[in-house]
């Protein structure tokens, strides 16, 4: 069996994994040791892995099983042979883009709050960088828990949100959808502001974004100061871990422990991501 050799790249989360082939079938036991580091982690990076479609399908698949992307401002899949794969890219061909959520800055998030059953954690592969700016952020929001008052957590104990389902992170309205100016309005699921994570067990800060979310049974102005103070505290950058893109690099995330966000780059230049995400389950409020 492959030897896994694993080194810390950041103080709050994220490790890089060498020593193993992504190209080639695991072993059980590597597949599962991998799944081990990864929730221990929350952020593994993989550098120079130059994988096909097909390659990262079966990668993606020793993790559980596949979640299909969520809608996009087109209305169908970026890739017709592999609809499983969203494309995240600004290059268009002629006036059609072959991905989503262009050149510009994706705030703060976790990838599709707004259902029921977020996916526990994706792929992002790197086809094709620009010189510099389209930097990742993740952040830790066990750590972010764990550090908020005991007042605070009591607050915010028995709380839920509105995840709106109208904007995508960089702040595109999706196909179908209408402008939403009352939070309260919002389509989308609700879910607890603390829920326990399936895997490991432990408290986590679960908020989707920040964009017409609504904390039920509070007024509007005490749910936006609330947010707004919720926010601020688990974006701080002692949580946080920032991934500088090389070509190849392939990053996997726990999108129930983490939120990310990607800055924004060049809209000269070129950006070509592949992406596929893990099928999750209905998370439950601490009790």
């Amino acid at each position: 069996m492959s030897k896994i050799i694993v080194n810390k790249i950041g103080d709050a989360l994220g490790a890089e994994i060498s020593g193993v082939d992504l190209t080639k079938p695991f072993a059980p036991e590597l597949a599962s040791e991998l799944n081990h580091i990864w929730h221990e982690n929350l952020v593994l990076r993989f550098r120079g892995q130059a994988l096909s479609d097909p390659q990262l399908l079966a990668l993606t698949r020793y993790f559980g099983e596949i979640d299909p992307p969520g809608p996009n401002p087109q209305g169908k899949p970026y890739l017709s042979e592999f609809p499983e794969i969203n494309v995240i890219s600004n290059i268009k061909e002629g006036d059609t883009p072959i991905g989503g959520l262009g050149d510009g800055e994706a705030i703060w998030h976790t990838d599709m709050t707004y259902i029921n059953t977020p996916p526990k954690g994706a792929f992002l592969h790197a086809l094709e960088l620009p010189p510099s700016g389209g930097d990742t952020s993740w952040a830790n929001m066990y750590l972010a828990y764990d550090d908020l008052s005991s007042d605070m957590k009591k607050t915010i104990a028995d709380k839920k949100a509105i995840h709106d389902s109208t904007y995508n992170s960089a702040g595109m309205m999706r196909k179908g959808m209408q402008e939403i100016t009352d939070p309260r309005q919002a389509p989308g699921a609700h879910h607890p502001l603390v829920v326990v994570h399936p895997v490991t067990g432990k408290s986590v800060i679960f908020l989707g974004r920040r964009r017409n979310s609504y904390i039920l049974g509070l007024t509007l102005v005490e749910s936006e100061d609330l947010l707004d103070a919720l926010w601020a505290h688990v974006s701080q950058s002692k949580y946080v871990f920032t991934q500088v893109w090389q070509p190849y690099d392939l990053m996997l995330w726990d999108n129930h422990a983490t939120i990310h966000r990607r800055d924004s780059f060049d809209s000269k230049t070129r950006r070509l991501m592949h992406r596929t995400q893990i099928k999750g389950c209905q998370l439950t409020a601490l009790q």
